[in-house]
C-alpha cells in the first residue's frame, strides 16, 4: 500500500508555486492536475467501496 510522501509532496507543490510565480499559469495548472490525479490514485486504493466522500469546507 503506498503512503505519501510529505516531503516529496511539499516538494512538488515549490515546484508549482515557482512556476506560478514565473507567470507560467497553464504549466502550473497542469501539474496540479498530474498531483491531484495521483493523489486520487492512491486514495482510491484505500477506499471502501460505497463509502461516500465529504468535499472540503474550502471547495465550491
Amino acid at each position: 500500500m503506498p503512503t505519501v510522501n510529505p516531503q516529496q509532496l511539499a516538494d512538488r507543490i515549490d515546484t508549482v508555486l515557482d512556476i506560478l510565480v514565473a507567470g507560467d499559469y497553464h504549466s502550473a495548472i497542469h501539474n496540479l492536475e498530474i498531483l491531484k490525479a495521483e493523489l486520487l490514485a492512491q486514495s482510491q486504493q484505500n477506499d471502501e467501496p460505497g463509502e461516500k466522500k465529504q468535499k472540503a469546507p474550502w471547495e465550491i
